[in-house]
């Protein structure tokens, strides 16, 4: 089985929190940048859909 998560580039992101709010599983938290917890992670995408800045995608 291959984990995937989600990447964050820190240098769009905006830290609007967007992504954190519509996880259905909690796997992402904004700290001093956002953070993906892999064990969390469902691959759904609604994250990547949601950000206005563009700044996540699926690390494999």
């Amino acid at each position: 089985m291959m984990i995937m998560s989600v990447l964050v580039n820190n240098s769009k992101c905006v830290k609007c929190a967007g992504c954190v709010s519509v996880c259905p599983k909690d796997a992402l938290a904004l700290k001093s940048e956002i953070v993906c917890d892999e064990k969390k992670c469902i691959n759904c995408e609604i994250c990547i859909t949601f950000c206005p800045a563009g700044a996540l995608r699926i690390k494999k």
